[in-house]
């Protein structure tokens, strides 16, 4: 198997080669036929190098010409371009955003670009048409009413194939609806047909319930050494139980090894007696994240990133951690299916002889036994339940920390509903309204997935956010990313307060002065075909934690202290606006958001009566 660098290098020697080499002959033909004179080797070496970059800006010339061309016949205009970049290809650019992405706030230098030139951009960084937009209108377009014509196209599956493979989140045509159809499979199965809280399914209930009082005992040993827990941290844990016990009816207990404590600790027990299962999940939850970002950073860099990886794949040494854990579950899984049809039993189950204890892995078998196809699906999975859920849960407890006002007030409406000890219902969730405005607005501030792209098919045009303007064309083959992120914070679809953290914005009259206008303004899980089939599971199991932990937990602290040094927001950033000047933890994201170096807080245990 070549190295990304070295299989790009190939796959596009050709198509530069073939017009050179013709070049280079019909040079030295016409030197020999009419001046009869060899022009030497190292002089078409030189043509031959500069011809290259000639060769390119000649192409480049000549498609803005043809999409000049094209906008004008439909009557639309090009999309609008900043000025702000200053080298060739808008290089300095490009350095700029990656020199964000690792140390800046998420958005920006988009969003300053958005200011310049309207909510819909060309970046054209390298030279390449990415159409960047926060509008309502067109992501409408994108993800529903022209569904068809926008796919997530071979440069993303290149860049993410080796970590996700052809799963639903990472393919197109036939096999995104084979995919989709397995997702859908699951969740009539497992959680969207019935309350996931609906009494045959007790036993997911109380695989929750497991997981949640060891989280809860967890913060209460820690509070006791005075330490703070990074809650990002014993959040993710629980997911990755939660999901893994779902997904493979083998949990890898990643809430059974040790807590990391704060930098600042100076005198702690850390047990060295961890299970190996335990220190499995650990290193497994490491090697995922790690994948994440890596992958995500091939997104960012564009068409190019095969040159950041030219001798070796970064993804393969993470992922070999991810394989060793998930390969030998779902070989078992598939051997066992096999005896089982081979004994002529359990080959077909209809809904209502789907077992208790049946996990998802068993329902996918019950559709393919191939290996690869099972393992993409399970991953998809897993970086939709694990990852977005961790993210919600962690940015909610740091608003009820920042804001001991909502705090207060959801622990009250939580008391009156439940209790002070009791589980939830399906039905005690579904009533709480303020529970479900504070896991709204923390939502629409931090989105799980900040930015998502899809690739045009077919050239055709957008309607002008300035409706004196022309449509704007969108070439074919053209990258069309849109931020969630961005658009969640515009003042003139939320409001002039979009940047403030209220949830009583999905309760008053703001809810139907804003966000009732336009429905796809609001898109914490996607929309159109691609939805989350999994966002009332997920808004379950979010509101599940939090009222376990409100339950036994009467007020949340962040402990700025236990933050590492270099995690900490630049202390410039107070003398801006907006989120970016409130917050206190430096949001960074990969595929998805998280917080960086963690999110430190201590919690006063609840009074008992």
């Amino acid at each position: 198997m070549f190295a990304p660098g070295v299989s790009y290098l190939g796959r596009n020697a050709l198509m530069l080669g073939i017009p050179i080499a013709c070049a280079i002959t019909l040079i030295r033909q016409v030197a020999v036929t009419i001046f009869h004179t060899r022009i030497p080797s190292w002089l078409l070496f030189c043509i031959s190098a500069t011809g290259v970059p000639l060769y390119t800006t000649l192409r480049l010339t000549l498609r803005q010409l043809h999409y000049r061309r094209e906008a004008a016949k439909l009557g639309a205009r090009l999309a609008p371009t900043s000025s702000r970049g200053k080298w060739p290809g808008n290089l300095d650019l490009l350095i700029e955003m990656q020199e964000i992405w690792k140390h800046g706030y998420p958005g920006d230098g988009l969003r300053e670009l958005l200011e310049e030139v309207g909510p819909v951009a060309n970046v054209r960084p390298l030279w390449a048409d990415i159409i960047l937009t926060t509008c309502p209108e067109h992501i409408k377009i994108i993800l529903s009413t022209d569904f068809n014509n926008y796919v997530k196209g071979q440069q993303f599956q290149f860049g993410m194939s080796s970590v996700l493979g052809t799963g639903v989140f990472n393919s197109d045509g036939e096999m995104w609806k084979f995919h989709r159809s397995l997702s859908r499979l699951k969740f009539k199965l497992q959680y969207s047909v019935e309350p996931y809280f609906s009494r045959d399914r007790i036993s997911h209930f109380e695989m929750f319930d497991r997981h949640a009082d060891d989280v809860i005992s967890l913060i209460k040993e820690r509070m006791k050494s005075g330490y703070a827990i990074d809650f990002q941290d014993l959040i993710g844990r629980f997911t990755m139980d939660s999901a893994t016990e779902f997904l493979f009816g083998s949990c890898v207990n990643s809430l059974h090894a040790s807590l990391p404590f704060p930098h600042n600790a100076t005198s702690f027990t850390s047990s060295d007696s961890d299970s190996a299962r335990a220190q499995v999940a650990t290193a497994f939850s490491a090697a995922f994240n790690e994948s994440m970002l890596l992958v995500s950073n091939r997104a960012r860099i564009g068409w190019a990133w095969p040159f950041v990886e030219m001798w070796s794949d970064k993804t393969v040494a993470p992922m070999q951690t991810v394989s060793a854990y998930i390969d030998p579950i779902i070989h078992d899984a598939v051997e066992k299916k096999k005896l089982a049809k081979s004994l002529d039993a359990n080959v077909e189950k209809t809904d209502e002889e789907v077992k208790e204890g049946a996990t998802l892995l068993d329902e996918l078998l019950n559709v393919t036994s191939d290996p690869k196809v099972l393992k993409d699906e399970t991953l998809n999975i897993l970086l939709a339940g694990k990852d977005t859920t961790q993210w919600t849960t962690t940015v909610i407890m740091y608003f009820l920390a920042m804001y001991p006002k909502f705090n207060a007030r959801l622990r009250e409406e939580i008391l009156e509903h439940v209790g002070p000890t009791r589980r939830p219902t399906y039905d005690d969730i579904r009533d709480m309204k303020f529970l479900r405005a504070v896991i709204n607005e923390a939502m629409r501030l931090y989105p799980s997935v900040p930015f998502n792209v899809r690739e045009c098919i077919n050239a055709t045009t957008w309607p002008s956010p300035d409706p004196n303007e022309k449509p704007i064309y969108i070439p074919a083959g053209a990258q069309v990313p849109y931020s969630v992120l961005l658009m969640h914070r515009r003042k003139d679809l939320w409001g002039p307060d979009a940047e403030e953290f209220d949830p009583d914005r999905w309760l008053d009259e703001r809810l139907k002065t804003y966000l009732l206008k336009n429905s796809f303004q609001f898109l914490p899980f996607n929309a159109g075909p691609r939805i989350c089939l999994g966002q009332q599971f997920a808004y379950n199991e979010m509101s599940f934690i939090i009222i376990r932990l409100l339950q036994s937990f009467s007020s949340v602290e962040l402990d700025l202290n236990a933050f590492p040094p270099g995690a900490r927001p630049p202390s410039e950033w107070t003398m801006l606006e907006g989120r970016k000047a409130a917050d206190k933890f430096h949001p960074k994201m990969h595929l998805t958001m998280y917080s960086e170096g963690g999110m430190w807080l201590k919690m006063k245990e609840a009074e008992t009566a």
